[in-house]
């Protein structure tokens, strides 16, 4: 018997209120990007409800083959559901000139543009921000890139671990007697499309207020920077050089892993306040109130010594006391969780951030919202993750007018590779198994 997959847990999406709009709904976006920093820019703008129009090359976004293959994906990887819901996706060659040509109509039709090939390429397209603006002075721009579009590390490429290490961000983590670590999670590229989102949406306000547009330029490195918190200001203004201390803390104390009698758990103690309220919390007065424990230094030095105090008390009595007697005494504390405990916890279900919604070919897969929660405009219902041209037709006849006859010359052009068009406009698509299940 074919185990259950574990989506099949969490419920439907529930639909979004019939007639409300989304925030950026009027908006149009034309996606040049691949990988993760900028489509997770565009996702968010997608979700955020702009008309999101991802062009493909004739293979397609290299992130759609990550492992590991879904059959139900037609061999595709589920990565690439992660990065890209929420958008029409359109084929086209960018090397023939009739593709080019539709690349060019789409934009003279776009509000934003977002791209994030390495540099020099959309410029040898044709496709830079100097030409497309002459004609187009209200478009807004975006580029995501490794380091930048100018200076003199503008032709490097990079990708998140790199840019990990390369920041510092490694050096911080890990622990002191062995080489830093860097983070699993791919936190430059994410952050970085998340900077992007942030910056295209500031431009749209100037835009609003102007009547011009904009180039805006984001690089993983630069975001990098901003990821590794207050230590950059500590260095800067002190000269102190954070230390890997594991899972402790440079700059309080007792911060780290403890262990109930069943389990690990994470307690963040940032305050004298919190201090005394943990010790007071597992029957300690005198600790909490000790003159030398009274400031962050005294506690620094004597970390090892409040560390074991707690060990030894933690150790008598499961999580399931610990968690309610830490909450009830106002103390910051969480179970050490795997990645399934945590989508499978409360807390998850509580917001809802997983539920499953429809799939062209695989019939349902998962889906894990952003956290925007808007009390007037909520955002778009959530649309699978689009397969390779799905869209195609639908975009040249909805968005730029083409016949039939129109498509079928583009096609002999060369401007859509060898992948055949989609017959008619797929109404029987996901888009529309969304509405029908509202």
């Amino acid at each position: 018997m074919a185990q259950e997959r574990p989506f099949k847990r969490f419920p439907l999406h529930e639909p979004r209120p019939a007639g409300a709009e989304t925030p950026l709904q009027g908006l149009r976006v034309v996606d040049f990007t691949h990988f993760v920093a900028g489509p997770f820019c565009t996702m968010m703008l997608g979700d955020l409800g702009a008309d999101v129009i991802k062009i493909e090359g004739v293979r397609g976004d290299d992130f759609r083959h990550y492992p590991p293959a879904e059959p139900d994906l037609g061999g595709e990887g589920a990565p690439f559901l992660w990065t890209n819901r929420n958008k029409r996706s359109i084929t086209l060659n960018l090397k023939s000139d009739a593709g080019l040509s539709v690349a060019r109509a789409l934009v003279a039709q776009a509000d934003i543009v977002v791209e994030n090939f390495s540099t020099g390429v959309m410029e040898r397209l044709g496709l830079g921000y100097d030409v497309l603006s002459r004609d187009r002075p209200e478009l807004i721009y975006c580029s995501v890139s490794a380091y930048g579009r100018t200076g003199a590390f503008a032709d490097r490429l990079g990708f998140d671990p790199v840019i990990q290490a390369e920041s510092g961000f490694i050096s911080m983590n890990g622990y002191a007697d062995r080489d830093g670590v860097r983070a699993q999670s791919i936190i430059m590229d994410t952050s970085t499309g998340i900077m992007a989102c942030n910056a295209v949406l500031a431009a749209v306000v100037a835009r609003d207020r102007t009547g011009k547009g904009q180039r805006v330029d984001l690089s993983l490195y630069d975001t990098a920077m901003s990821m590794i918190g207050f230590a950059t200001m500590q260095y800067l203004l002190s000269g102190v050089v954070p230390k890997r201390n594991g899972n402790t803390s440079n700059d309080t104390s007792p911060t780290g892993v403890f262990h109930a009698k069943d389990t690990p758990f994470y307690i963040s103690c940032s305050s004298t306040t919190i201090f005394q309220r943990l010790f007071r919390a597992i029957g300690r007065p005198d600790v909490a109130e000790d003159p030398d424990f009274q400031d962050r230094g005294g506690r620094l030095r004597r970390r090892e010594e409040l560390f074991a105090i707690l060990d030894a008390a933690f150790a008598q009595e499961v999580w399931a006391h610990w968690g309610p007697l830490l909450r009830e005494a106002g103390v910051a504390a969480g179970e050490v969780r795997s990645l399934p405990d945590a989508l499978n916890s409360d807390v998850t279900r509580e917001s809802g951030l997983v539920t499953r919604i429809p799939h062209p070919t695989a019939g349902e897969i998962p889906n894990l919202a952003l956290p925007f929660h808007f009390s007037e405009t909520p955002v778009a219902d959530p649309v699978a993750a689009p397969s390779i041209g799905q869209h195609s037709r639908e975009v040249l006849e909805e968005v730029l007018g083409f016949s039939d006859e129109d498509i079928a010359a583009l096609s002999d052009a060369g401007a859509f590779g060898a992948r055949p068009m989609p017959a008619r406009r797929p109404e029987a698509d996901a888009r529309e198994t969304v509405k029908a299940t509202a």
